[in-house]
């Protein structure tokens, strides 16, 4: 696929300024990517291919594309295909994590615990295949939805970080798409038809963070500018009066 101006300036300008700003990747980086089958990692997975391609930051650095079978029944072969159409193997990390979740702990409330599961594995298989980086695709709209959350229910004012170096793991977190709108991504997949995955999560579309979704289209309604100002936020905060460390985020993959 190839790229118009107006397309740079729309989706790769954000990401570099992101990348650059947090200087989220090095030379000889081996990033791991999490791949859910979700347009936002099918969107990070595309455009970190592209600027390793292009060696858009002056330098090279390897991908490596994840993802985790839950152990749902989920047909991933459009994913395989999109994924090797780039160049790479998609590693594939079979999982128990739905049934723990929903049959053996019968979570009321299972996004925190899922996602404290998905992290786990993601971060120990990217470390087992030579990765010092993980990429994961959430983008402006999660991070201020991550923020409202923490605030209305945990009395935390704080979002999750760009770039956090966690110790346990000896893994970093990037979140290249931080400075992208979710309308950015959802136009972008739909007219380069890129492939994305039914999520068949039971709770899918049913949890808190739709609620605080809703929220906060209704709020950019009456102030339309609250995305830019978000990201005055990000890039004038510190880890001490806007970040929280990612392993403490609440209820976000």
């Amino acid at each position: 696929m190839s790229f118009k101006k107006k397309d740079n300036q729309t989706y790769y300008n954000p990401i570099r300024k992101a990348v650059l700003n947090h200087q989220m990747i090095q030379p000889g980086d081996k990033v791991a990517i999490g791949m859910s089958g979700g347009k936002d990692s099918t969107s990070l997975l595309y455009f970190l291919d592209m600027i390793s391609k292009q060696k858009r930051l002056g330098f090279e650095f390897e991908i490596v594309p994840i993802t985790l079978a839950m152990g749902f029944d989920m047909n991933i072969t459009p994913l395989q295909e999109f994924v090797e159409g780039l160049g790479y193997e998609l590693e594939v990390v079979p999982t128990n994590i739905a049934q723990v979740v929903f049959d053996i702990r019968e979570e009321r409330s299972p996004c925190s615990l899922c996602a404290k599961l998905r992290r786990g594995i993601l971060y120990k298989r990217a470390k087992e295949m030579g990765c010092n980086k993980v990429a994961l695709g959430h983008h402006l709209d999660d991070g201020i939805e991550t923020y409202f959350m923490n605030f209305l229910f945990h009395g935390q004012m704080a979002s999750f970080e760009p770039i956090s170096y966690l110790s346990n793991t000896d893994i970093t977190l990037i979140r290249p798409l931080i400075y992208v709108e979710e309308k950015q991504i959802i136009q972008f997949i739909k007219r380069e038809e890129l492939p994305v995955i039914f999520n068949p999560c039971p709770v899918d579309k049913k949890t808190k963070r739709e609620e605080i979704k809703q929220l906060v289209s209704g709020m950019a309604q009456t102030y339309p500018d609250i995305r830019e100002k978000f990201i005055m936020g990000m890039e004038r905060g510190t880890s001490d009066d806007f970040w929280m460390k990612s392993m403490h985020v609440k209820n976000k993959d």
